[in-house]
């Protein structure tokens, strides 16, 4: 065989039959290879779609930066505690009688002034004991200008008697008796002006008695708990086998809601009397609240080996209520800076808004609805909270468990609460 036809014969022999390959092609494999491309086309373009500037706004949630007060660095948290919010002023209001319930004029939630109407208890009984006590003083009254009458007549009796015994027309003993009349009658005026007060005395007790058929706010308040209804019978003691209601509800005074935590003994040498406290409400974790130390109870629960301290709101707020769990962080006492040069200014952000970068912090903020992401200088922590010297400006909206996939000057929008 010539070399040429050898050649051939062996290129002929290694050259691909493309009927073959196709044929031996599986077509389902060939779909599922085409919807995964698909698939990965989108999420690529929905990637670029929520980067690119101008596409689809991306809900985020922000805090705004706290101010920091340029008199010296953040105070850092010595001890961190848990405990709940209390009222100093809480009342359960009952009715000072037994009596069944006529009206109940409160809801949950109301909102009741000192001396404000509660409810009304059944009178029927007061109100003809007032009557009573009434008539018995109108009577002492009238029978007292009757006594008084009757000494008038006296008193001209001696007169007349006095002149008859000078002109000796009558005895010296006709006198000495009109006298007699006298002191009687004037004994009378007197004693009767004594039962006049004792009925006037009845006429404010059953006064008094029908006053307590009225429930009155014994202080200004909120009402948290309704425990009566209409057709109930209130009664101040326990009584009745548990059908005998002893209050009407409770009310609240919420200017005196403070911070009770049991702080373990074996700290409680980091706490003092007006130190400041940074609370924070398990409701509101984005919410510091400035508070400061009250006073140390000075007793120790044998059982948890803890000491409780009553901490103080410095803000009052209609969201603070009885009973919240609450998180406080006890601070250093502020230390003002040697010189004017030297105090350190920032703003506090969330530790959840910082974001490691290789070896450079970065946080992201909303602004004009873009994302800008900055490159920040930290300082100390307070709590859950990082203080931010360089970056960031008090004020702004700071991006808070921001995306992994946003980027610098994404579209984002702040996410409605």
């Amino acid at each position: 065989m010539p070399p040429d036809t050898e050649k051939r014969e062996l290129l002929g022999q290694l050259r691909i039959d493309r009927t073959q390959r196709e044929t031996g092609f599986d077509p389902r494999r060939r779909r599922w290879i085409a919807a995964g491309a698909l698939v990965l086309v989108g999420l690529i373009a929905a990637g670029a779609w929520f980067g690119r500037p101008g596409g689809a706004a991306l809900p985020v949630r922000t805090v705004v930066a706290q101010p920091i007060a340029s008199g010296g660095a953040a105070s850092a948290s010595v001890l961190d505690a848990t405990g709940y919010v209390t009222a100093r002023r809480e009342a359960t209001v009952s009715a000072q009688i037994t009596g069944t319930l006529t009206e109940v004029l409160i809801e949950e939630g109301d909102h009741v002034k000192s001396g404000q109407v509660l409810g009304r208890l059944e009178d029927t009984a007061q109100r003809a004991a007032l009557a009573q006590a009434q008539a018995q003083l109108n009577s002492a009254r009238a029978l007292l200008v009757q006594y008084e009458a009757q000494l008038a007549q006296s008193e001209r009796d001696v007169k007349r008697a006095e002149d008859l015994v000078a002109r000796k027309l009558v005895s010296q003993q006709a006198v000495e008796q009109a006298r007699t009349q006298v002191e009687t009658g004037a004994a009378q005026v007197q004693g009767q002006r004594k039962q006049i007060e004792l009925a006037a005395a009845n006429v404010r007790s059953a006064q008094v008695q029908l006053g307590y058929c009225t429930v009155r706010a014994p202080f200004t308040g909120v009402v948290i708990a309704k425990a009566a209804q209409v057709g109930e019978i209130v009664s101040p003691f326990s009584a009745g086998g548990g059908f005998t209601r002893t209050g009407i509800g409770t009310i609240v005074d919420m200017d005196s809601l403070e911070i009770e935590v049991d702080v373990n003994e074996a700290y409680i040498n980091r706490v003092q009397p007006g130190q400041p406290v940074e609370s924070v409400l398990n409701a509101y974790p984005d919410w510091r609240i400035p508070s400061h130390v009250i006073a140390i109870i000075p007793t120790a629960d044998r059982a948890k080996a803890t000491v409780k301290v009553r901490i103080g709101l410095d803000a009052k707020d209609p969201r603070i209520v009885p009973d919240m769990g609450v998180r406080v962080s006890f601070l250093e006492e502020h230390k003002p800076a040697a010189r004017t040069e030297e105090r350190v200014r920032g703003v506090l952000v969330p530790a959840a808004a910082l974001r490691k970068e290789g070896e450079r912090d970065v946080v992201f903020v909303l602004k004009e609805r873009r994302a800008q992401r900055r490159t920040v200088t930290l300082g100390g922590a307070i709590g859950d909270s990082r203080q931010v010297l360089a970056g960031v400006s008090p004020g702004e909206a700071v991006i808070v468990d921001a995306p992994a996939g946003l980027q610098d000057d994404a579209a984002a929008t702040a996410a409605k609460p």
